[in-house]
């Protein structure tokens, strides 16, 4: 039995089949949800909607999470076909290219922090906060994605490290603001996969050759093990889960030293 069948999932975040969103909306839709998608641009449109299409929706509308009146936009034109919905997925993260190369403090800079944490982190208690109306008291669940980044400190990951953290502590905050309202809130934090969004992280194939030599699982994970975990965690199998951050990063985290 699907056990999604009857939620309704606003997917932000989706650009590209390659992506951590697109696993997730696959498991979401072949559990049962119905889904609804933002896309970031114009340039983006047509592959947004192509791919909604593919998953049996026709909701596919522009959402700019750096824009507050795109937000609201977004969620006021939404109401007019689902007067309330189940599941928030905020797939969105990003930093300055100059920003995820070399060390550190060489690049670091007050701009690119800003824009890092902004994109990557406030987005997601902008994104809450305006469709908490929406989906209050319904047991809903809010999902965002992490990395390991947040809570060690990776080459090249740089600002993003700082970003991340900040994010995982909102998922704690708004779990705790908005449990009395029937909403959950957590994060997964996956282990590195060939997106074009992590194409912009410095090291990303030595990334994955480390964690899938190092890993208890001895591989990389995919955007269909995120799917599936992605699925279970906004579906009232996990109705007693909330603040929490799962690892879905076939354990390395878990690995202080590897011997072989």
């Amino acid at each position: 039995m699907a056990f999604l069948k009857g939620k309704r999932a606003v997917i932000v975040g989706l650009a590209s089949n390659r992506s951590i969103a697109w696993g997730i909306a696959q498991a979401l839709r072949n559990e049962g949800a119905e889904l609804a998608f933002s896309y970031q641009n114009s340039k983006l449109q047509g592959r947004v909607e192509k791919m909604a299409g593919e998953l049996g929706s026709d909701i596919a509308a522009p959402m700019d999470v750096a824009e507050d009146h795109e937000i609201n936009k977004f969620f006021k034109d939404l109401r007019k076909t689902w007067e309330e919905f189940d599941i928030l997925v905020h797939s969105v993260a990003f930093a300055p290219s100059d920003q995820l190369e070399g060390r550190y403090l060489d690049s670091i800079n007050r701009e690119g922090f800003r824009v890092a944490h902004e994109i990557s982190s406030y987005s997601l208690s902008a994104l809450a906060k305006t469709a908490r109306p929406m989906m209050s008291n319904r047991n809903g669940a809010i999902l965002t994605m992490s990395y390991l980044g947040a809570v060690r400190a990776l080459p090249s990951y740089n600002v993003m490290g700082p970003a991340k953290a900040s994010l995982e502590a909102s998922v704690r905050f708004l779990a705790l603001d908005l449990g009395s309202e029937g909403i959950r809130v957590n994060a997964i934090s996956a282990g590195p996969i060939r997106t074009l969004a992590a194409s912009g992280v410095k090291g990303l194939r030595q990334m994955m050759k480390k964690t899938s030599e190092m890993s208890p699982l001895k591989r990389n994970v995919t955007i269909k093990d995120v799917g599936s975990a992605a699925a279970f965690l906004c579906s009232d199998l996990a109705a007693g889960v909330t603040g929490q951050v799962l690892y879905v990063d076939a354990g390395y985290n878990i690995v202080g030293m590897n011997f072989d």
